[in-house]
């Protein structure tokens, strides 16, 4: 099939730069944009939410449909914009679930009703996609969220003249959210319990999971990295739901998430108070220069490693290693930057390790997009001492920008970062194996040691800023999957 015969609908419950809570939407802007490029008929759907209101998106009303749901029919509004490149999105609006100041769920925790709002959601997209005159080829659904498509087009749609003949690809961004609910809400989507509600279905100890339901009845799966696609067939990370995936191996793809060239390049970043690039590194100086003043740290110029992290403060994120070994860390010549937000235990822990060493460490918190291009542009390190990671972007940027990554070998994270040989003078970063405090030291110690080699650190960062993780190679490896589901 020549790819501009396909044609193709991409759901997310998020997308750059409509609606965004993490990578899931950083992928869902990007990836349809880069395969659009390649000449394939592609159109993202998006919930409307009230932040894309807010945003001012210029929109309009393209049709009013019933969506069938449970004994009810429910009306949405379809609007329609234009993105980046000619990206054709779909919003659909329905006030009662997606007008909301966020996506998921508040302080108090989840929303209440998340499976109606997902299940609507999903039923609307078919629905509109009935309506469409395109002949869509392929669904493209994200996470749990979306995962009810590949069930109704199984069930409810099986003998539907057009979208009987639609196959789908299921994408797991995070294997820890599974869209767990209650059996009873089942009947909501007009999916046969007798035939879908049992182990080899989307049943998970009595309730409904709306991730299996993706991993089960997809024609393919995917997963953001190709090691992540291993590890989750284990004990370790699979969460409840390596059988599943083992069973399902043979339709089990990992594909290395891109990052977007576009908003991260050193050479034309705007947030930036210089800009540089693999030939031309002066700029980076600069930035570490900026940066040590802007967070009020003491270093003899910038001959000290400034080693820093950006992240979501959670346990998946290997705070706990952090903590273990930063008095360890701060006895060595080295300062440390960490922007980061979430759990308040780990951040009150940060924010009284960083009153302990004033000149040597600091600790931002909460996520600035402006303040996070700065610390990666000005440091010289970044740790990502992760428990697991699907795919990872930071470390891909901090590549990109000459900040040479120490990670845990895990993920995306083993993928994107090849320890560095002196002998070959090949690699762009350093890793650990184990969940270990030790081994996470060592692997720091070891890139400090090269620091000290400024002949070797300038040769690992030109390796770093010579990777390529563009989005087209991504999307030519979902077109190669797309054709072949179809063949």
């Amino acid at each position: 099939m020549r790819t501009r015969d396909l044609n193709v609908m991409f759901l997310s419950s998020e997308a750059t730069p409509y609606a965004k809570t993490g990578g899931l939407g950083d992928v869902s802007g990007a990836l349809p944009r880069e395969i659009k490029k390649l000449g394939v008929d592609i159109r993202l759907v998006l919930p409307f939410y009230w932040s894309i209101n807010n945003e001012h998106v210029q929109t309009s009303l393209v049709s009013t449909v019933d969506v069938p749901m449970g004994a009810y029919r429910l009306k949405a509004n379809i609007h329609e914009t234009v993105g980046e490149g000619g990206l054709a999105v779909y919003l659909i609006e329905r006030e009662d679930m997606y007008q909301r100041p966020n996506l998921y769920g508040g302080a108090c925790g989840d929303y209440y009703d998340n499976f109606e709002r997902f299940a609507f959601f999903s039923l609307a997209s078919l629905t509109l996609c009935e309506k469409w005159n395109q002949d869509t080829k392929i669904i493209h659904c994200n996470d749990w969220q979306t995962g009810l498509v590949p069930a109704l087009l199984r069930g409810l749609y099986s003998s539907h003249p057009k979208l009987s003949k639609i196959r789908s690809v299921f994408t797991i961004h995070n294997i820890g959210y599974q869209g767990i609910f209650p059996k009873e809400k089942l009947t909501l989507t007009g999916l046969n319990e007798k035939e879908f509600f049992h182990p080899d279905g989307l049943e998970y100890w009595g309730k409904i999971s709306t991730l299996k339901a993706g991993m089960v009845f997809s024609n393919a799966v995917t997963t953001v990295s190709p090691r992540y696609a291993e590890e989750i067939q284990s004990q370790e990370y699979g969460m409840g739901m390596e059988g599943i995936l083992s069973a399902h191996r043979n339709k089990l793809h990992g594909i290395l998430n891109g990052v977007d060239n576009k908003s991260w390049d050193p050479k034309k970043d705007k947030y930036l108070p210089a800009t540089y690039d693999v030939h031309q590194k002066e700029g980076k100086k600069v930035c570490k220069e900026r940066l040590l003043q802007q967070v009020r740290l003491h270093t003899e110029g910038t001959k000290i490693p400034l080693v820093c992290m950006v992240s979501r403060l959670d346990k998946q994120k290997g705070l706990d290693l952090l903590l273990e070994v930063i008095d360890d860390l701060m006895k060595e010549e080295v300062c440390v930057v960490i922007l980061a937000s979430g759990e308040k235990e780990i951040e009150a822990e940060l924010r009284k390790t960083a009153s302990r060493y004033p000149q040597k460490m600091a600790f931002i918190k909460g996520f600035d997009e402006v303040m996070a291009h700065r610390i990666i542009a000005g440091s010289d390190i970044l740790i990502m001492p992760s428990r697991y990671e699907p795919c990872g972007l930071t470390q891909m940027y901090a590549l990109r920008y000459g900040t040479i990554p120490v990670v845990r070998a895990t993920g995306g994270l083993d993928d994107t970062v090849q320890e560095f040989d002196p002998r070959s003078g090949k690699g762009n970063g350093f890793k650990f194996r184990r969940y270990e405090a030790c081994e996470f030291l060592a692997a720091l110690k070891r890139a400090l040691a090269f620091y000290s080699d400024q002949r070797q650190w300038q040769r690992i960062i030109s390796n770093a800023m010579k990777c390529d993780f563009s989005w087209r190679r991504s999307a030519e490896q979902y077109i190669g999957l797309y054709e072949s589901i179809l063949e």
